[in-house]
């Protein structure tokens, strides 16, 4: 997880855009020859992808962008802290 790649991913795309290269990604991952690097490389991205998402609904909802970021970081990093 990356907040400045979050941030890129939440400014310059849509909530839809967003949906459709998940879905694309996802694909991705369950091909039989995909390698193990490439998975995690598929799944770095699909995190960044759900964190802009989450961006995209907390701002809707009447958050303020840093506030939205700092706190998909946090809830990312508790979740990280619980295991």
């Amino acid at each position: 997880m990356k907040i400045p790649v979050i941030r890129q991913l939440f400014q310059n795309n849509t909530p839809e855009n967003l949906e459709a290269t998940l879905t694309v990604l996802e694909a991705f991952c369950e091909f039989r020859g995909v390698s193990e690097e490439e998975i995690d490389v598929a799944g770095e991205l699909i995190t960044n992808i759900c964190g802009a998402l989450e961006v995209h609904e907390s701002v809707k909802a009447g958050a303020l962008e840093k506030d939205a970021l700092n706190a998909f970081g946090q809830k990312v990093m508790g979740s990280i802290d619980k295991h």
